[in-house]
């Protein structure tokens, strides 16, 4: 029943920007924390970005901190990624996914299907 699902990924310039979504459905949304994940070809899964349920803790990658910002709308259990400045090297696929507390414990119990991101120099 729990569902989440990624959209607003695409093609983008070096420079650019993007806006990706997730939308949550089949669990009480504002109970969780959620993060974004990514992925590139050949390599490991990496934590890009997670917020507490009420938006009031959030956490970076050292490698996105000041070009993403994570936010989240419980009134509309979505979760969002907004990507500034993209560079090659954040081409992958993004991975919206819900902790199992309020709090980011690290500790992921669903993911979404992905979204891909490409960034071209």
């Amino acid at each position: 029943q729990v569902q989440l699902v990624e959209s607003r990924g695409g093609l983008v310039q070096a420079g650019g920007s993007l806006r990706l979504s997730c939308a949550a459905s089949g669990f009480t949304f504002i109970n969780y924390a959620m993060g974004w994940f990514r992925q590139a070809p050949g390599k490991e899964r990496e934590f890009v970005a997670a917020i507490s349920w009420g938006g009031g803790s959030r956490y970076y990658a050292d490698s996105v901190k000041g070009r993403f910002i994570i936010s989240r709308d419980n009134a509309k259990s979505t979760v969002s990624l907004q990507m500034n400045l993209l560079t090659p090297e954040d081409t992958a696929v993004y991975y919206c996914a819900r902790d199992r507390r309020s709090t980011w414990s690290q500790s992921v119990d669903y993911w979404g299907q992905g979204t891909q991101v490409t960034v071209s120099s």
